[in-house]
């Protein structure tokens, strides 16, 4: 039977199309091992469900204290601190980037999805640096098709492990989700993925690692750390494709990469509008404690 039927008998008040999204999300394993929903029982197997508590579709505003970069009747755009979520999801209700805009911006609640309202892209929770939302509906439709169009532009600095072999080099491999670990991305072959294309440029070199900038064509999940750590030099900090970072002077709170410049045209006025965001200070002290010979992963 398939995995995915077998759940929905066997699971009192679950359906066949949440059994599918707990599969997808990551959620069920057997024998230890993550499965597709069309995977097929032949008994004596351990299936191992966990069902997170399924999240309201009312977004809740949260107070707190935001770091905007740029804001007018349109857009907003945030410096976001590494360490904070976009938006709600599973293992993350409370606490998030869009309950904390939607209290600075209530008119925003209307635009876009109801759990993501004026979101047109993110980053990750370790990640910091820019991201720009929208607040009309007018707005999110221009963004939305700038993103499809490839118009807006991205640029991120990252310390990889490893030094890299080639100062200047682009990464064109289709990425999707791992055929084993649903919660993890990972390069696929072509046709199994979609098309992901990432430039990188060495800016300095250390013993043991990299700082480098990293432009996207694409936006995939996770698309720069996957890229780089199929190259051999996952981000530094980045336990779900490399390994951990800690080191006392210089802990990094996230992973060591940041957004450092976002560019789109505005919806209403069709200005070209470009934005920096400095390095934070948990990058600081990394670069500089790597200038000082004294970076030792863990």
């Amino acid at each position: 039977m398939r995995l995915d039927r077998w759940l929905a008998e066997n699971v009192p008040g679950v359906s066949r199309a949440r059994v599918q999204a707990l599969i997808e999300a990551g959620h069920v394993r057997v024998d230890d091992a993550a499965r597709k929903a069309a995977h097929r029982l032949s008994g004596g197997e351990r299936v191992e469900v966990e069902i997170p508590p399924v999240v309201s579709e009312t977004l809740v505003p949260e107070p707190m204290t935001l770091p905007v970069v740029f804001e007018d009747d349109e857009v907003i755009v945030i410096d976001k601190p590494a360490g904070l979520v976009v938006h709600p999801g599973a293992g993350h209700s409370r606490g998030t980037l869009a309950a904390a805009v939607l209290a600075h911006a209530p008119g925003i609640a209307h635009v876009g999805s109801a759990r993501r309202p004026g979101i047109v892209h993110r980053l990750d929770k370790g990640t910091s640096g820019l991201l720009v939302m929208a607040k009309t509906p007018r707005a999110y439709d221009s963004l939305v098709a700038q993103l499809a169009a490839r118009t807006v532009t991205r640029r991120y600095l990252a310390v990889v492990e490893g030094r890299l072999r080639r100062a200047v080099g682009i990464v064109d491999v289709p990425i999707g989700r791992h055929p084993r670990d649903r919660v993890r991305m990972a390069v696929r072959p072509r046709g199994n993925g979609k098309r992901a294309v990432t430039h990188y440029r060495e800016l300095e070199r250390f013993s043991r690692h990299t700082y480098l900038e990293a432009t996207l064509e694409t936006g995939r999940t996770h698309q720069i750390r996957v890229h780089l750590a199929s190259l051999g030099h996952p981000v530094l900090g980045d336990e779900t494709y490399g390994r951990r970072w800690d080191v006392a002077e210089a802990p990094l709170d996230g992973v060591a990469l940041h957004a450092a410049s976002l560019g789109f045209m505005h919806p209403m006025t069709q200005e070209r509008m470009q934005f920096t965001a400095p390095l934070p200070p948990r990058l600081e002290r990394l670069l500089a404690l790597l200038r000082a010979g004294e970076g030792r992963p863990s």
